[in-house]
């Protein structure tokens, strides 16, 4: 599933965008994406800075009344966001601006399909490569972009969730527990363990009918009921990989 965000002034444009992106997705039927419109710079900053909203791409138009796409994309970086960034302008004139804030692309409206698909072809799968080797999280006040083996565990205590990694490092992640598993669980080396823990299962030492014992020497306790489907899912996962 890509999350992609759509941010332009003009609605005919987005729609053109919007509909470019929906022809590339049935051609591509194994593609999944969700589009998300926004009118202005502002309003996609908003949901960045204040919400657990991590877009893969975003296709931004330069010129903007309220704020250009160039100042908008420099604050998408400093708030760690590493995404994809393709500029949509009716102009060359910021191409080099563009390239300073790691911009994947720079085109030029009108923007037909022959020129957006190979674009996409190549980000997507880029993105994929990358998703099987890191995970961007929200971190304190951060997006982060962390290796997969390196996570642990994750903890959920109280209103807070905390990420523990291979590093010895324990940090607050400023995600739901639901949004996180959401992440996670597209990769099968993760589990659920109760409503408290999610577990990569490549750093189970052992497992008996009351504790799981982690190679950081961390052991966590079972609930009643989680170690049958526990040995089971440890198993089949191992299996799998022989």
């Amino acid at each position: 599933m890509y999350h992609i965000a759509l941010c332009d002034d003009e609605v005919t444009e987005l729609n053109k965008t919007e509909f470019i992106l929906n022809m590339y997705q049935r051609k591509n039927p194994r593609c999944e994406f969700v589009i998300d419109r926004f009118e202005n710079a502002n309003e996609l900053l908003g949901m960045i800075r204040e919400k657990d909203y991590i877009p893969n791409l975003v296709l931004l138009d330069i010129y903007m009344p309220e704020k250009m796409g160039i100042t908008a994309a420099k604050e998408i970086r400093d708030m760690g966001n590493k995404g994809r960034i393709i500029f949509l302008t009716a102009s060359m004139d910021h191409a080099l601006d563009a390239f300073r804030v790691d911009a994947t692309q720079y085109l030029v409206k009108p923007v037909s399909e022959k020129e957006l698909f190979p674009v996409l072809d190549k980000i997507l799968e880029e993105i994929e490569q990358e998703q099987k080797k890191y995970l961007l999280l929200k971190i304190e006040d951060r997006v982060c972009r962390i290796m997969l083996n390196d996570i642990i565990y994750c903890e959920a205590q109280g209103k807070f969730q905390y990420l523990y990694l291979t590093d010895g490092t324990q940090s607050q992640l400023r995600m739901t527990m639901a949004k996180i598993y959401e992440m996670l669980s597209l990769y099968e080396a993760f589990t659920k363990v109760g409503i408290a823990y999610i577990v990569n299962m490549e750093h189970i030492e052992s497992l008996n009918s009351q504790d799981i014992f982690l190679d950081n020497g961390k052991s966590i306790h079972l609930p009643r009921g989680a170690y049958q489907p526990l040995r089971e899912k440890y198993f089949q996962y191992y299996c799998g990989k022989r």
